[in-house]
Formats: C-alpha cells, sequence, structure tokens
C-alpha cells in the first residue's frame, strides 16, 4: 500500500486481451486502484477500474466519490418519486416535472436535516405526503407523531359546537 494523500492505496495496472476470429488481438490497459475508505464508519476496502493511466490517484477517488453520491440521488429519486411517466410530452414538459421532483427531494432533505429525531427518507416522504392533506405543524409533528396524532385524535371526537342560525 502507498500512501495517496490521507489515505493508503494500491495501484495495480492490468491488461485485457481477446481474441478475434480474424486472428486479430484486442489489447486494453487499465489500472486498478484499491484503498480503505476513513469516511465510512466500518472501514472498508474500495476497488475502482480506470482506463485513464495519467490521472493522479486521488484525483480518480474523488470522481469516483462524487459519481457516488449522484447514483444515490437517482435511487432516492427512483425510489421516492412518480417519475415512472410523464404527464406532459413536450421538452418543457418533461424539464418542469424533473425540477418539480428536484425541489421536493431537496425540501425533504432540508426537512430531514433539521428535525432530531431519524426517520428514513423514504418514511419521511411518506408522512409528509399523508400530512399535505391536513393543518398540522410540520416540525412539531415529525418531532413527536404520537404526541399530535393523540392531540388529533382528541380534537375528532369532541363534538363540534352547533351554529346558530344567528351567529
Amino acid at each position: 500500500m502507498l500512501p495517496c494523500g490521507l489515505m493508503e492505496c494500491r495501484v495495480q495496472v492490468v491488461e485485457f486481451r481477446k481474441h478475434i476470429k480474424g486472428g486479430e488481438n484486442i489489447k486494453h490497459k487499465a489500472r486498478i486502484v484499491t484503498y480503505v475508505d476513513p469516511a465510512k464508519k466500518k472501514p472498508k476496502v474500495i476497488s475502482l477500474l480506470t482506463n485513464d493511466m495519467t490521472m493522479e490517484v486521488e484525483d480518480i477517488i474523488d470522481i469516483y466519490r462524487q459519481r457516488w453520491e449522484i447514483e444515490l440521488l437517482f435511487k432516492q429519486l427512483k425510489q421516492n418519486f412518480p417519475l415512472k411517466y410523464f404527464y406532459g410530452e413536450s421538452a418543457n414538459a418533461i424539464k418542469i416535472q424533473i425540477w418539480v421532483t428536484l425541489i421536493a427531494n431537496l425540501l425533504l432533505m432540508v426537512i430531514k436535516k433539521r428535525i432530531k429525531r431519524s426517520w428514513s427518507f423514504s418514511g419521511l416522504a411518506s408522512m409528509v405526503r399523508i400530512m399535505l392533506m391536513y393543518y398540522v405543524n410540520c416540525y412539531t409533528f415529525l418531532e413527536e407523531p404520537e404526541k399530535d396524532w393523540a392531540k388529533m385524535v382528541q380534537e375528532a371526537k369532541e363534538i363540534p359546537p352547533e351554529p346558530s342560525l344567528f351567529d
């Protein structure tokens, strides 16, 4: 293992070969960068395959880490928002639907960071989707849903005052 900035890593150069029926051989060189990710709670060994032989190892690790964050965002969007079909057919309608989804995702992430109680992202998205139909304080409900739910049930049990014709 070699020191790569703040972490240790190992770089291997590999060569892939393929023989084509016409007698031609194809060769392809690549690098395998292996490192221990210090950002994880439990250290994890990660191997990256790249065909860029000139870029610094730290830059390759940073690019793949950023790419992984993008992949996680796409996964989160696909799991929690209905982008399986589009409501419009024009390019502008599709862009609007994607932007609305990204903004909704950002707002949910802000709510998730702001509240103290731990929620899964999909659980939080479901609760907010349900809460949009009621007049409740979003933050207090998400902090102590049992307490707010009991309060809402109690209010629903009380008989509303009968309106008078002359009030």
